[in-house]
């Protein structure tokens, strides 16, 4: 039994290294990623879904585009867009996305006295140059933008793609006041009469931007053609190896959702081997990345194409094309599509498309991460406080295992009641083993002492410590949210280490509680292991350890009340 409890608890605590490895390179600074030249961008235009083929050859494979772009300009305007919760700019060469910022989300937490002046004169984040996260970026570098455009059926006119340069009557918009929603229209004409409007829509506290292409035929002839939408991403290599062993880690990379396979994760190394073609009823093209998510989502009643495009440079693009749909002369088509990018808070993915909460990754414990983030959110609602939540949720895994860990607690009293004839057993029979482990296996037998009791506790604790380390991890609520006092975001390390410290004591004052092994080499290494577990727990996230406090304070008044009750009864 000894042997075996001394074997869980290094186990554990190997687990809880490799979390703390994992955290570091997590927050840790990384390094830059090489630029990757504008001349080697500018040459490349094999970003385009399709070719010009027909409808036979478009349904059957994917091939990079060899026509010229309708309109290419070295040079553009862009629109400046900005409403309650999002600002971007739009590029008027292919109306694409991009440098779209996320107000709401900082990338650091202001400092006391900066959200004291918020709340003294009523500044924003902007007014006080609180930098918010950017999603979409058109650097070099660090390149990551949505494209959208059309694609023509063989001979006919050519339709304008992510190259054409666009029209628009302003270059800024943003959301008043008695505003719920407004439009964006950019246009563009053919020559032979065709007349394309591209429409983006915003509305009050969405991170959904929809998208309407209007084709207007005024050419005398069938118009055929079918729209896409793409992501298109330049990989940051620093993050490959952010990994735990099995791949326990905060994925970056592709993502798509389709009826037939469900949620399926498509990383860089996946695009650079094999280019994606599947085609699916709804479904939705990402990239996902800590706490964040970029998807286009094409209309659910459809039939869908996916693919993936490996560009050489660390430049990937993942996304979605629909079927060719004619338009008559003198008549008017839309095509429809929203993109998704924004903080990835489950509730508000669920409203956008079946599956896109699957994005927020709880690893292989997210049958445990899943019931353990839906009961911290219901607790939130009622006290408004993510701190108080971890703490409700620890009181409702306790209750959840109260009577297993009451039977747990029992078996750890009896063993400590006969420690003392253990160790009598163990100096009578110190050269004959196997006698001292028959001896000793007759004691538990006549006590009714389950020698396997005292572990199950601990056999409870590491998977469900795992899934809340995941859930801290990957859920965005957590991410610069307040508890009291010093501890100011959960999803960070305590700053004074006051939190680490408390744990190590709890854990001390609950291992004086437990029997000490009778190997005298393996009770001094069981003493160190507060010691070393307050050293992990100092780099862990403030929520975790939180947990972990309250965790061993109900332990040790539960079994500080069942020890005694084992005493009294002789």
């Amino acid at each position: 039994m000894d042997n075996l409890r001394f074997i869980l608890v290094v186990t554990f605590a190997m687990l809880i290294f490799m979390l703390w490895q994992a955290w570091e390179q997590d927050y840790n600074p990384k390094p830059e990623i090489a630029a990757v030249s504008t001349s080697e961008i500018a040459k490349s235009k094999e970003d385009l879904p399709i070719a010009s083929q027909s409808t036979a050859q478009a349904d059957s494979e994917l091939q990079a585009t060899t026509r010229t772009p309708a309109t290419i300009a070295t040079t553009t305007k862009t629109i400046k867009i900005k409403t309650d919760v999002i600002a971007l700019e739009i590029d008027l060469q292919g109306g694409t996305v991009t440098n779209l910022d996320l107000l709401s989300y900082p990338v650091e937490k202001a400092n006391n006295v900066v959200n004291s002046l918020r709340e003294l004169v009523g500044m924003n984040h902007a007014e006080i140059n609180i930098t918010p996260t950017r999603l979409f970026n058109n650097s070099i570098d660090k390149m990551f933008v949505a494209q959208s455009g059309l694609i023509a059926d063989t001979g006919l006119p050519q339709a304008p793609n992510h190259y054409t340069v666009y029209a628009s009557e302003r270059d800024n918009y943003s959301l008043q006041p008695e505003q719920e929603s407004f439009e964006v229209p950019l246009t563009w004409t053919d020559s032979q009469g065709l007349v394309f409007t591209k429409i983006y829509t915003f509305t009050r506290g969405s991170y959904e931007i929809k998208l309407d292409q209007i084709v207007n035929n005024g050419s005398g002839k069938v118009w055929t053609g079918r729209q896409y939408s793409q992501l298109l991403k330049v990989q940051d290599t620093s993050s490959k190896g952010n990994m735990l062993t099995g791949g326990m880690r905060a994925y970056d990379g592709g993502v798509i959702y389709t009826e037939k396979n469900k949620y399926q994760k498509i990383s860089f190394d996946d695009m650079d081997e094999e280019t994606l073609n599947e085609v699916s009823k709804g479904g939705w093209a990402a990239f996902i990345q800590h706490y964040f998510a970029s998807a286009w989502v094409p209309p659910a009643d459809q039939e869908n194409h996916f693919y993936t495009k490996d560009l050489n440079d660390k430049r990937f693009v993942i996304g979605t094309y629909s079927p060719m749909v004619s338009v008559e002369t003198d008549s008017v088509a839309k095509f429809s599509s929203q993109l998704f990018a924004g903080p990835k808070i489950q509730p508000m993915m669920e409203k956008v498309a079946t599956g896109l909460e699957l994005t927020v990754d709880y690893s292989v414990l997210t049958f445990i991460g899943k019931p353990i983030y839906w009961l911290l959110n219901k607790i939130h609602g009622l006290v408004d406080n993510w701190g108080l939540s971890i703490i409700g949720v620890t009181f409702c895994i306790k209750l959840l295992f109260f009577p297993l860990s009451q039977a747990s607690f029992k078996s750890m009293a009896k063993m400590r009641k006969i420690q003392p004839r253990l160790k009598e057993l163990q100096e009578r029979f110190a050269d004959d083993r196997q006698r001292f482990n028959t001896e000793m296996m007759g004691l538990y037998k006549k006590e009714k002492v389950n020698p396997l009791g005292g572990c199950l506790p601990i056999l409870i604790q590491i998977p469900v410590f795992m899934a809340l380390y995941w859930v801290l991890s990957e859920t965005v609520e957590f991410r610069q949210a307040p508890f009291m006092l010093w501890i100011q975001d959960l999803s960070i390390q305590d700053p004074f280490y006051i939190l680490p410290i408390i744990m190590g004591i709890t854990m001390k004052i609950q291992q004086g509680l437990n029997p000490p092994p009778i190997d005298p080499v393996q009770a001094k290494v069981m003493k160190m292991f507060p010691i070393v577990f307050t050293i992990f727990f100092l780099f862990f996230p403030a929520g975790l350890v939180l947990y972990w406090v309250i965790n061993n304070t109900l332990s040790i008044i539960q079994q500080t009340y069942i020890t005694k009750q084992i005493e009294k009864a002789g």
